[in-house]
C-alpha cells in the first residue's frame, strides 16, 4: 500500500506489516510496534542515502514485517563496489543507533523496558540482514565479492540458493521449537519469508544479467579502454557455457577451437552477447563466425 512520495521516492507499507502494528496495538504494547516501525525505516533510509549518493536510482520503499526493502535501479547490481556500500549502509545504520542509544544510557536518558526493546530491535535486524543470502544485505555483499571472480550469474544463483537453504533451517528449527514450546509462529513466518523473497530474487537473476551483459558493451564503447581476458572455446559449445566466466570490469576475447584443436578464429564479448540476445542462450559459439559475412 503506497502511503506517500518523498523526494520523488514512492514510500509502501505492506500489508502484513500493519497486520503487524495493529497486533502490537491489540496487546497493548503499541509504543514498541512504533519503535520497530522507526528502526526498519531509518535502516532502509540508510540504503537509500547511500544509493542516492552513489548516483543508484531509488524507486521506492516497502516496509515488511521483518524489514523492508530499497527497491533500487537494476544497475547497482552491475557496480560491484556501490552494490557492497548500499548493502552495508543498513546494517551500518543499526550499529549507529546502537551506539547512540547505549550513549542514552550512560547519561541515564532511558527507559528500561523500551530501550530494551530498541537495542533489541536493531541487533535483530542488524544480525538477520548480515547473513549470507540474497536478498539479504549480507547476501548482496557477498554475491558483489563473488561476481568479481566468478562472474555476476554464477555468483546470484549461489547466493540465491544460500537464501533458499537458510530459509529452510530457519523454518524447520522454528517448527521444531514450536511443537516444544520454545517459539512462536513469527519465526516460521519468516523462514517462509525469506524463502519467498530468495525465489523472487531467482527469477529475475537472467535479466540481470544480460543487462549485464549489455551495459558492460556500452561502457567498452564510451570509455575506450578496459582489462581484457582470454579464453579458449570449442566452436559446438552454447553461449549459456561461453558466458559463465564473464566477469565485471573485464571485457572478453574468446579464441575458437574445432574439435581437432584447430584455431578457428577470435571473437569478442561484444558479439557473444550480440548472438545471445538474437539467438538465446543455446547458440553454438562457432555459429558466430561462420554466419558473419566475410566483409562484415
Amino acid at each position: 500500500m503506497r502511503v506517500g512520495r518523498v523526494y520523488g521516492i514512492d514510500l509502501h507499507i505492506n500489508g502484513w506489516f500493519i497486520v503487524q502494528l495493529s497486533l502490537f496495538f491489540i496487546a497493548g504494547i503499541l509504543d514498541k510496534g512504533l519503535i520497530l516501525f522507526a528502526v526498519v525505516l531509518i535502516h532502509e533510509i540508510a540504503h537509500t542515502v547511500a544509493a542516492m549518493r552513489l548516483g543508484v536510482q531509488v524507486v521506492a520503499i516497502e516496509l515488511l514485517p521483518f524489514g523492508g526493502v530499497a527497491r533500487l535501479g537494476s544497475e547497482l547490481a552491475l557496480n560491484t563496489k556501490k552494490e557492497m556500500l548500499v548493502a552495508m549502509a543498513g546494517p551500518f545504520a543499526n550499529l549507529v543507533m546502537i551506539g547512540v542509544a547505549l550513549g542514552f544510557h550512560s547519561y541515564g536518558l532511558w527507559d528500561d523496558e523500551l530501550g530494551r526493546f530498541f537495542l533489541q530491535c536493531n541487533v535483530m535486524l542488524m544480525l538477520f540482514n548480515l547473513l549470507p543470502a540474497l536478498p539479504l544485505d549480507g547476501g548482496r555483499v557477498l554475491r558483489a565479492y563473488l561476481a568479481q571472480w566468478m562472474g555476476l550469474r554464477e555468483a546470484t544463483y549461489l547466493c540465491i540458493g544460500m537464501g533458499q537453504a537458510w530459509a529452510v533451517i530457519i523454518t524447520s528449527l522454528a517448527t521444531l521449537g514450536l511443537l516444544l514450546g520454545l517459539t512462536g509462529l513469527d519465526l516460521i513466518i519468516l523462514g517462509l519469508f525469506i524463502f519467498y523473497a530468495a525465489t523472487r530474487e531467482k527469477g529475475t537473476a537472467p535479466y540481470l544479467f544480460v543487462r549485464q551483459l549489455t551495459q558492460k558493451k556500452e561502457e567498452m564503447s564510451q570509455l575506450g579502454v578496459m582489462p581484457s581476458e582470454t579464453i579458449v572455446v570449442l566452436e559446438q559449445v552454447p553461449l549459456r557455457e561461453v558466458i559463465k566466466p564473464f566477469v565485471p570490469q573485464k571485457f572478453f576475447l574468446i579464441i575458437l577451437m574445432n574439435k581437432e584443436m584447430q584455431y578457428q578464429g577470435i571473437i569478442t564479448e561484444t558479439q557473444v552477447v550480440d548472438a545471445l540476445l538474437k539467438h538465446g542462450m543455446d547458440y553454438p559459439v562457432g555459429k558466430i563466425i561462420s554466419d558473419t559475412p566475410p566483409w562484415a
